[in-house]
């Protein structure tokens, strides 16, 4: 292995934190945004509905690199944004539409029979979603927020393309001084790869952990 690249290799690897910040803020953005839209297709009028769904399949429908470019070069330049934000709120908006969709099938999920309980019980129709249904649902989208948690983690990648130092950047510079093309970019990619295995795992632990063994019973 190049006496080089070993140099550079702490250089690279700086950008791991980079990367998980990166993940973390677009997946809270994505939270923030996809479970309204959720709620909204699944208990909102028919306005409402149709707007919910007109978001998911519009933002499902573009790549995420440009709906990166035009946050970045169109927003940031009315609002004055910081690009790290930038390419954070653009990530997180892509991951809206999935997290909606994700969270939708997870209210979806749980039964009838928990909202007319709750309401047989004197509850309102807004405490019963917030109350009953809403701790279910979430449970119920550990599984597939997982899988987008470790697109998210692939897709801040896409950052670079607007010059935020994350692991493909720092990759790309190296690179771009070594010209060690295989050896980089192979070993970038196992990072990456241990970046998603190791956010299944977390999210696998916590789904495991907040399981309720008596709601499996029924």
């Amino acid at each position: 292995m190049p006496e080089a690249f070993l140099n550079a290799l702490p250089y690279i690897l700086g950008g791991i934190g980079y990367t998980v910040l990166i993940t973390l803020v677009a997946l809270a953005v994505g939270f923030i945004i996809g479970a309204p839209i959720a709620m909204l297709r699944t208990y909102g009028g028919r306005v409402a509905r149709f707007l919910g769904m007109s978001y998911v399949v519009v933002l499902r429908g573009i790549p995420s690199l440009v709906v990166l470019f035009l946050a970045y070069y169109v927003l940031a330049a009315a609002i004055d944004l910081p690009p790290f934000l930038a390419g954070c709120v653009a990530l997180g908006v892509c991951s809206s539409a999935y997290q909606a969709e994700i969270f939708r099938g997870a209210i979806q999920g749980v039964g009838q029979g928990q909202m007319m309980a709750a309401r047989a019980l004197g509850m309102t129709r807004r405490q019963a979603i917030l109350y009953i249904v809403l701790p279910q649902a979430l449970r119920n989208a550990i599984p597939g927020w997982s899988n987008e948690a470790a697109v998210v983690v692939k897709d801040s990648s896409l950052v670079y393309a607007v010059g935020l130092a994350e692991l493909m950047r720092r990759a790309q510079q190296v690179n771009g001084t070594l010209h060690e093309p295989f050896l980089i970019f192979f070993t970038t990619g196992v990072l990456y790869f241990l970046l998603t295995f190791t956010t299944n795992r977390l999210l696998g632990w916590a789904e495991r952990a907040l399981r309720l063994p008596e709601m499996e019973a029924v």
